[in-house]
């Protein structure tokens, strides 16, 4: 958690902000682990009363060691390509406790789910015919979900809202009973359950009960047709408060309240028992982190600028979504907020803003900028745009710190560039 405290520098899971950023440079991602654990465990305890399993969306947040501590507490994983369920493995996530996501897998990406027995959630009736033939030809069987796109619309940016009936992912929800009824036919497929997911940062929570309205009526549906599940699984997407004067964020708690009321009702209404599976990201690992930069020039031009060390290659949400992060100067924390200040980064593009408009304490060359709530979509979308290489990242850990990620060199933006012969 963040907390003020000594010579106006800011703490951050018992350490020293800038006692880190001067013994590591920036800049430098900082995850606090007892965050990452609490966060998880209100998942379990709000969705104690039905068998549940919390798969971690793993595009979140892909560091290893992030992904061990959250399978020693018992995660699951979303998976989104067969770099992430190498990931997942490595972490030592049991391979029966994932699911393959994604609207364009690769016929190299079904194999490797069918040969390693993870389940696939279909989000075609070409890929359900694809896997069906990859599984006959290895002789094995491939469990999989569908993805009903539930034609839900959450209040977040449109790039993150994933239900709609516009959006890229999943069947329509029309077409989801036949598609089963279709799956049931095929050779050496096993239907195992039934997937959604509407979006990304919900604050408001009434779309997930519409959400579990509208697939507990096709779990109905199904079973009134002869094909029981043994999961469903309402996806992920609750927010977090990345903005603090707007209040807290809803709850795990909150969410199970939306979701459960009618999970409960319908399957006791059937008889029948599947497994609740979710799949939160942001919500765990989002607000476990801090990205801290160094402050390389300030000017006063059409705003007062304040240029850091890092920008959209390290952190493109604000660039990408405009999303809003806290910024505060690490080593004022409690000097007078007192300038307008626009925080942007190093970054060739016009784009690249950090913060608009913060009222922030008089910045100078050298101070160090950490940005907020940086644990979600931060590294895992990071790039070497410009030739900047990747940041470290560093494990809090009861005031100790490890080295979760090393910082890149020059050589790793040349290491897999080759020059042609006749170039030389």
């Amino acid at each position: 958690m963040v907390h003020h405290e000594g010579p106006g520098h800011l703490s951050f899971g018992g350490a020293d902000v800038v006692e880190l950023a001067e013994r590591y440079g920036t800049p430098l991602y900082i995850t606090d682990e007892a965050v990452v654990r609490a966060n998880f465990r209100r998942y379990k305890e709000a969705f104690a009363s039905v068998d549940t399993a919390i798969y971690f969306a793993v595009k979140a947040n892909g560091n290893l060691a992030i992904l061990r501590i959250l399978a020693q507490e018992g995660a699951g994983a979303d998976v989104f390509s067969g770099g992430e369920l190498e990931l997942v493995n490595a972490a030592g996530i049991s391979l029966d406790r994932v699911l393959f996501n994604g609207n364009a897998k690769s016929e190299a990406e079904l194999r490797a789910a069918v040969e390693s027995d993870v389940t696939v959630s279909v989000d075609s009736r070409e890929e359900l015919q694809t896997l069906s033939a990859i599984a006959s030809e290895l002789g094995k069987e491939a469990g999989i979900s569908m993805r009903v796109n539930p034609d839900v619309s959450p209040d977040v940016n449109p790039k993150i809202a994933t239900g709609l009936r516009t959006a890229k992912f999943g069947i329509p929800y029309e077409e989801i009973v036949p598609t089963y009824a279709e799956a049931a036919k095929l050779p050496n497929v096993a239907i195992k359950g039934i997937h959604c997911h509407i979006g990304s940062q919900i604050l408001e929570l009434s779309v997930f009960k519409e959400a579990t309205e509208k697939m507990m009526r096709l779990v109905a549906e199904l079973h009134s047709r002869g094909i029981e599940l043994e999961f469903v699984d309402l996806g992920g997407g609750l927010g977090i408060a990345y903005e603090k004067a707007k209040g807290a964020a809803p709850l795990p708690h909150d969410l199970a309240a939306m979701i459960l009321p009618t999970f409960k009702a319908q399957t006791q209404a059937l008889g029948i028992s599947p497994r609740l599976i979710l799949e939160p990201g942001r919500s765990i690992v989002g607000p476990a982190s801090i990205l801290v930069t160094t402050v390389n020039t300030t000017k006063d031009a059409y705003k007062h600028f304040v240029a850091i060390d890092a920008g959209f290659n390290m952190l493109i949400r604000p660039a990408m979504y405009d999303a809003y992060h806290e910024v505060v100067v690490a080593n004022k924390i409690n000097a007078e907020a007192s300038v307008l200040s626009t925080v942007v980064g190093p970054i060739c593009e016009s784009g690249d803003f950090i913060a608009k408009d913060r009222l922030l304490p008089q910045v100078q060359r050298g101070d160090y900028i950490a940005i907020l709530d940086t644990g979600a979509y931060g590294f895992s979308m990071s790039s070497q745009y410009n030739g900047r290489p990747r940041c470290a990242e560093v494990l809090v850990h009861n005031g100790t710190v490890e080295v979760i990620r090393e910082r890149e060199s020059f050589e790793d933006i040349m290491r897999h560039q080759v020059l042609p012969e006749r170039l030389r």
